[in-house]
């Protein structure tokens, strides 16, 4: 994986940009913006299942991770948080970014535990959040059956990454998701919503964050 770089998205809070690729790891629109949007309000929020499983598809940066500790605090809610990388950041990376002086200064701990947290096994952070980092990739491993009641889907957009947005994917994370489950992200192609109804979702588009992207999409296995 490139060096990526740093930019400064519309918000004011930062994201990272590889330039071979010509990807970001969060919406220019704004990163925060989008991660609270997409992913805590329209997923976390939404979800009634307590306690919750849920599996991150890009760890990245750990953004969406940290938020959703925060917010498990916050609800006294336990988290059982799984999250799949290819390609892990550095922590001189990630010190970088300097999301835990932007959010919560007074967390920092938290964001530097999900960073320190071994891979490949379970590791409790809080006691109402405990992270599984995965070293590997999604297309070349299997999921369990009927293990999570939350998805947030925050690969690479499909024209960096198709092979992340096939059919053959979206039926693996259906058939990992359990009854009432549900899917959030912040791609609504109508190539990904139908690609996701054919794996027996089904599926809503919403408004998209301020200022940011005008549609996303939620998925809700029945």
């Amino acid at each position: 994986m490139e060096q990526p770089l740093i930019e400064i998205t519309a918000d004011g809070s930062p994201t990272l940009y590889l330039p071979k690729m010509d990807e970001h790891y969060h919406s220019v629109k704004g990163a925060l913006a989008e991660s609270l949007h997409v992913f805590i309000q329209t997923g976390f929020r939404h979800s009634i299942l307590c306690p919750l499983t849920i599996f991150e598809v890009g760890f990245g940066t750990g953004l969406n991770a940290f938020l959703t500790l925060l917010e498990s605090e916050t609800s006294q809610r336990k988290v059982t948080y799984y999250t799949i990388e290819l390609y892990p950041l550095s922590t001189e990376q990630v010190n970088m970014l300097q999301y835990p002086q932007i959010i919560a200064p007074e967390n920092t701990f938290y964001f530097e535990a999900i960073h320190q947290a071994e891979w490949n096994t379970p590791i409790k952070i809080s006691p109402y959040f405990t992270i599984h980092k995965i070293k590997g990739d999604l297309t070349r491993i299997s999921l369990p059956s009927e293990s999570f009641g939350l998805i947030y889907y925050d690969a690479f957009a499909p024209e960096k990454q198709p092979d992340m947005w096939s059919e053959e994917i979206f039926s693996k994370i259906s058939d990992a998701m359990s009854p009432g489950g549900i899917l959030t992200t912040y791609c609504a192609k109508g190539e990904v919503r139908r690609r996701l109804q054919q794996s027996g979702l089904t599926v809503e588009r919403l408004p998209g964050p301020p200022g940011g992207k005008r549609e996303i999409l939620r998925a809700t296995k029945l």
